[in-house]
């Protein structure tokens, strides 16, 4: 008892001591990793061993006192113990709540069923005013009473906060001590945890200090031989991050080989992403293959490692740049403009510049799901299934969008599909696999949403995702769903058949074929992928390669990439092939390899981590943010590079505000920006492409060189963009560098031929190019007239010059002896099917009754739409609905589409009304001002005759000094 006592003594006047002098014990562990690899920097491990030299002596009495005993200690154990317990105290740390949490009282449990208690009492989900008051008042305490409660106990005393505080810090420094003490004892994975907290600090609490981070993976490195410490230690040679080290590319490229070779997937897609890119060695595009198939092969045997159907994918990263509209804005930029703004980052961009939170568009959609609408029911359940407000083109499996994500809640989804599948479905067999197929009683039941509704359910109940895994009840799900043609169910049928999922039952691979050929033709991006992987695992390539191609198309985002890079990297290895198809074959590998193994980061999503990271007030955590994008820019990730430079590019940079760099900006923060901007660049970020243009023209990060050279090859960046026929921007400035002749030769055709191209590839820019296209005239003028040549022609357009001459349509070549085809009857039967949709049991009778009706029955969304301007439309739609005579405001009811009858107004006959309107305010304010002065001069007039004096003679006026003189006599 005294032992521990003392020990316990010992190691409280450790973190005391270590306190009071400004630091903590992470010095005492620097020296230990500088004694352990032999640093030569002597002067820094002097220091080290000074500033600790109290707490040494502290914990040499503990142990002083604790070798006084002849009790055997058991080295490993207690090491382990006190790295258990480590690893402990940090998991009460990071346990933080989930960026958006609900009241659990909004979605109850999943079940149907309801109490006898539950009749009598009023239920938050419950329909009416006394549901409604309830739902109000559980939101008046929770913006009241809890915040309330909760601003006085952060800003009134601040004593909860500071204690708080001084807990969480405490627990820092134990978690530091005790890495420390099992690491002196031996213990390898406390020395990389150790090293991993210098480098990445889990929170506030924790100090950084990278050059203990390196020091701590080379000393494991050496003793283990990790994989992961050796990137971490190519990544520091590779950077020079915190002049730890300098850059040294060998180096890098030598531990990156190593780290490689020993099963890190990062490593290996560094390598790939350096031969690929020749970044410290000679291009080599079979071994950067090579390379990315490794890394892919991991994801792809990860992903098969999960429950029927593969794990989860990871949600999709964001380009911070996106939500502002991309890199110039919106409108000015690519990532913004054309099919781009449609991008689920865009669009959520735009949301939260409309003040609209996920907090709300979830609160608008329990809202209605909970008065009973069925299509706000299938979509809550749809989101709380995928954790995202959008989900990914091409089904389930694909899927789902980083930038809308919320917490992931399978208890709440199945809580609501149930809800609508039983409105065709009221009650479950006892045994699953003998159900029967009932037509729904109600004609008016919705089907559509009830099926897609089985699907997940199947899905569920076969994976094991919020429910206990019964594959029974998945196949009843499905072929319940499959008999109204969904095509999830369909696709889930064909896995059970495919594997033999259920107990007692043979694989049938006709049947699975049959369900993936229902689900292919519904263009279901996994049923593809399914029927690939048939023909692909019975040699017939040219089928599994067609299939996978139709995968791509309609979706998916992983296996279909990595069969298609199998098979171009087996084509480039082919013997006696041209070059040209062996160097094209191998550029297709790759980049389909890449894109796999940067999509399956179950393991380590640095893209993902970082996006949490950099939401955090703390600066610290932010520069967490920061590194992680710079490790996965290191690795090939584009969105990592671009959200890097992004950063960095920033006139209130954090860079600029922390340690890695000055307060004023530095030319080190813009070169490193520019090097992610090239990178990215590199990889078709047209965008990025542009922004090396503007480093050049204004000297930001670029070598010292001659302004002529530094403008031509801004020119060249400018043309490089120019060229994809999709930035305006590269256009025009183009026109401007052609008009001012800066970096090219002065020419002002081709400056307003590029004006001209600005505004046919975006029409946003027409006020720009408007004023640029008068200003160029008024130039050409000028020069013209002193007598310079090569002015534009104001009479007739210059475009005749530059067009190419009108060339014919030349025929359609044909073979000899063929007429052309004809329409046939069978293609003209097709196409109706088609138009008509897949038919389905029951569909025959769903169509009488609609055409009876006059009604169109509810059918579920597809995977492309916009939830959140679903929302917007369905809310309009309500309001003018419950109005009599339409919206209550013209102008609302215009910009919601409420006078149809006004869509087709002739624009220029507005643009002439609102120009009348401008020339008749500006004459009325003419004669008004006028009338205003008349009347004023009028007036001044009039007080200048009444304050004139009367005609005294030779008597002074008044105020005349010499009135003094005069005796005035009353």
């Amino acid at each position: 008892m005294k032992r521990a006592t003392w020990l316990a003594f010992g190691l409280i006047v450790l973190a005391t001591a270590a306190s009071a002098s400004g630091t903590t014990s992470v010095n005492f562990l620097n020296h230990c990793f500088a004694r352990l690899v032999n640093a030569p920097d002597s002067t820094q491990s002097n220091v080290a061993s000074v500033e600790t030299s109290s707490a040494t002596g502290d914990a040499n009495t503990a142990s002083a006192a604790a070798d006084t005993s002849n009790v055997p200690f058991d080295q490993s154990t207690e090491a382990a113990r006190a790295y258990k317990q480590a690893l402990s105290t940090l998991a009460t740390l990071t346990a933080h709540p989930p960026a958006h949490t609900f009241d659990p009282s909004l979605a109850s449990g999943s079940s149907n069923a309801k109490s006898l208690l539950s009749t009598f009492l009023p239920s938050i989900q419950g329909q009416g005013p006394i549901g409604s008051a309830i739902r109000l008042a559980v939101k008046l305490h929770h913006h009241t009473i809890r915040r309330l409660s909760g601003s006085l106990g952060r800003d009134g005393t601040g004593v909860k906060s500071r204690k708080k505080d001084e807990e969480q810090r405490g627990k820092a420094i134990k978690v530091v001590d005790l890495l420390e003490h099992s690491a002196e004892l031996g213990n390898v994975d406390a020395i990389f945890t150790l090293a991993h907290i210098h480098l990445f600090p889990p929170t506030r609490h924790f100090v950084s200090d990278p050059v203990a981070a390196y020091n701590g993976f080379l000393y494991h490195a050496q003793q283990t031989g990790n994989a992961t410490s050796q990137s971490y230690i190519a990544f520091f040679h590779s950077t020079g991050y915190h002049d730890v080290v300098p850059v040294d590319q060998a180096k890098a490229q030598l531990y990156y080989t190593f780290a490689a070779n020993g099963g890190s997937r990062g490593a290996q897609m560094a390598l790939g992403y350096r031969y690929w890119s020749g970044i410290g060695t000679h291009e080599s595009c079979e071994r950067a293959s090579s390379w990315y198939e490794a890394a892919s092969e991991q994801v792809l045997a990860k992903l098969t490692s999960g429950p029927p159907g593969g794990r989860t994918l990871p949600q999709t990263p964001t380009r911070l740049s996106d939500l502002v509209g991309g890199i110039f804005g919106p409108g000015a930029s690519v990532a913004s403009t054309g099919l781009n703004a449609g991008k689920p980052a865009i669009k959520a961009g735009m949301a939260r510049d409309a003040g609209e939170t996920w907090e709300d568009v979830l609160e608008y959609y329990l809202y209605n799901a909970d008065r009973g609408e069925i299509d706000f029911a299938y979509r809550l359940g749809k989101i709380f299934y995928q954790g995202s407000i959008y989900g990914c083109h091409g089904g389930i499996a694909s899927g789902s969008e980083g930038v809308g994500a919320i917490p992931r809640n399978y208890g709440y989804a199945r809580y609501y599909f149930v809800q609508i599948a039983r409105q065709v479905w009221p009650r479950d067999p006892q045994n699953p696999l003998q159900h029967k197929s009932t037509p729904p009683k109600d004609d008016h039941a919705p089907v559509g949403y009830a099926a897609a509704s089985a699907g997940y359910l199947g899905r569920m109940f076969l994976r094991g995702e919020g429910v206990k895994p019964d594959p029974a009840m998945a196949k009843m799900w499905f072929e319940r769903g499959a008999e109204y043609g969904d095509k999830e169910c369909h696709n889930g049928l064909g896995i059970i058949y495919r594997d033999a999922l259920v107990p007692g039952s043979k694989p049938d691979l006709k049947r699975a074929v049959a369900q993936f050929g229902a689900a292919a033709e519904q263009e279901l991006a996994e049923a593809h992928v399914n029927l690939g992987k048939y023909h692909y695992e019975r040699g017939e390539l040219v089928q599994a390669t067609k299939f996978f191609e139709n995968a791509v198309r309609c979706g998916s985002p992983l296996e279909a990439y990595y069969y298609l890079g199998d098979i171009a990297a087996s084509q480039a290895q082919t013997p006696g092939l041209l070059p040209h198809i062996v160097s094209s074959s191998c550029a297709m590998a790759v980049s389909f390899h890449k894109l796999v193994s940067e999509r399956g980061g179950w393991d380590e999503d640095l893209l993902r981590e970082a996006e949490i990271a950099w939401m955090s007030p703390s600066e610290q955590i932010k520069e967490n943010a920061i590194l992680k994008w710079w490790i996965a820019a290191e690795r090939g990730s584009e969105v990592a590079q671009n959200n890097l430079a992004y950063v960095l590019d920033q006139d209130k940079s954090i860079l600029r505000l922390t340690r890695f760099s000055p307060m004023t900006p530095s030319n080190d923060t813009a070169r490193l920006a520019l090097t992610q901007w090239i990178r990215a660049a590199g990889q078709r970020n047209i965008d990025a492409l542009v922004k090396v243009g503007d480093y050049y023209y204004h000297g930001l990060g670029v070598s010292e060189e001659e302004d002529s050279t530094r403008l031509e090859k801004a020119a060249r960046y400018y043309q490089s963009a120019a060229d994809t026929q999709l930035s305006a921007l590269a256009m025009w400035n183009l026109g401007w560098m052609y008009e001012n002749g800066i970096g090219v030769p002065q020419d002002f055709h081709l400056a307003k031929r590029h004006y001209d191209l600005a505004l046919e590839t975006n029409s946003e820019a027409y006020l720009p190019v408007l004023l640029s296209l008068g200003k160029l005239y008024l130039r050409s003028i000028w020069h013209t007239l002193m007598g310079g040549k090569g002015g534009l022609n104001i009479w007739s357009p210059d475009e005749e010059e530059f067009d190419p001459p009108p060339t014919t349509a030349a025929p359609e070549r044909q073979l000899e002896g063929k007429q052309p085809e004809k329409p046939s009857q069978a293609d003209d039967r097709r196409e109706y099917e088609e138009e008509d949709g897949p038919w389905y049991l029951g569909k025959a009778k769903e169509e009488f009754h609609k055409r009876r009706n006059g009604e169109q029955p509810p059918a579920p969304p597809n995977g492309d739409e916009d939830p959140i301007q679903w929302a917007r439309d369905r809310r309009n739609a309500e309001q003018e609905r419950d109005s009599d005579f339409g919206p209550e405001d013209y102008f609302e009811g215009a910009l919601r589409g409420g006078n149809r009858e006004d869509e087709h107004f002739d624009d220029l006959r507005e643009t002439f009304l609102l120009v009348f309107l401008c020339l008749l305010i500006s004459v009325l304010l003419y004669v008004r001002t006028r009338i205003v002065d008349r009347i004023r001069r009028d007036q001044n007039e009039n007080q200048q005759e009444q304050q004139r004096p009367a005609d005294l003679g030779v008597f002074p006026p008044p105020g005349d000094p010499a009135r003094n003189d005069w005796a005035i006599f009353r």
